[in-house]
């Protein structure tokens, strides 16, 4: 489950629903905040059992420097739903969704983002594409490793499998919710109603994707475009060592979020936008030695 505190939103941003020939896609479109002309686009997709809520904290900061950003609910998720008849979860057909999303905004090349199992998309995604440079401006993994996650992460994986075969969701939420005293009441009524909202088959077929990851960095590192890694720590589902090489494989500017977690955007907000507005708007620091 991806980690909410808050779900306080700008006043700019706006719900959208992104039609485009893939589907129609529930986002979360927010313009610059008093810049003109905007400084880019950036395409941000959320990991499993995640939306596009799961960036708001971040939103603040990177629009007030100019970027416009959209935060998307994937095909099966949350306000997306099936997206369009007959829908298919492979984690090929999630990854053309992205492609569709990206050439339906208009703008020229987008700055994509990918946070855990989204990052997994992003980088089918680019691969397909070959790493068009009409598409894509660049790519960002955050908390997504080179392949398999852990062995606690697979062991938890495989008995959701087992309950959405034979539970319903509503069955299923007490045993997934979160159990962070912390998250205010509110805050827990809406990640109730999103596991309610989420896709079954979708929460199946991504729970295999994951439990069957492979790793495709060096085909990635065949891409032109500019790659950024971002890691928050600790995190048990992909371990920072192991996030730092591949890091260095693809040649990628790289930042560590210490107390991040596996949700940097929730828990480090502040310096997850920092690395991403520094990465975005210049993209020439150093990758990692």
């Amino acid at each position: 489950m991806s980690q909410l505190l808050s779900l306080e939103t700008p006043d700019h941003a706006r719900p959208v629903r992104l039609h485009t020939e893939r589907g129609v896609f529930a986002a979360l479109d927010v313009p610059p905040a008093g810049h003109d002309p905007v400084r880019g686009t950036a395409l941000l997709v959320p990991g499993f059992m995640g939306s596009k809520e799961d960036f708001l904290p971040m939103l603040p900061a990177l629009s007030a420097d100019g970027v416009r950003v959209l935060a998307l609910d994937c095909r099966g998720q949350y306000e997306t739903g099936d997206a369009s008849p007959a829908p298919s979860h492979s984690r090929d057909d999630l990854a053309r969704d992205l492609v569709a999303v990206a050439r339906s905004l208009g703008t020229g090349p987008v700055h994509l983002l990918g946070h855990s199992y989204g990052g997994s998309l992003v980088r089918a995604a680019v691969i397909a594409t070959q790493g068009d440079p009409s598409l894509w401006a660049s790519v960002t993994l955050m908390n997504f490793g080179p392949g398999a996650v852990s062995s606690w992460q697979r062991e938890r994986l495989r008995l959701l499998l087992s309950a959405v075969e034979s539970m319903s969701l509503a069955e299923i939420w007490p045993l997934v919710r979160s159990k962070n005293e912390s998250v205010p009441e509110h805050v827990e009524r809406f990640l109730e109603r999103r596991w309610m909202s989420n896709s079954p088959i979708q929460l199946a077929a991504v729970a295999q994707h994951m439990l069957d990851e492979t790793d495709a960095t060096a085909d990635l590192a065949r891409m032109s475009v500019p790659v950024s890694v971002i890691s928050g720590t600790p995190d048990e589902t992909w371990d920072p060592d192991g996030v730092e090489r591949m890091a260095r494989q693809l040649g990628a500017r790289y930042v560590r979020i210490e107390g991040g977690g596996h949700s940097p955007n929730v828990h480090k907000p502040a310096e997850a936008a920092s690395a991403l507005l520094d990465f975005w708007l210049t993209r020439h620091g150093a990758a990692v030695a």
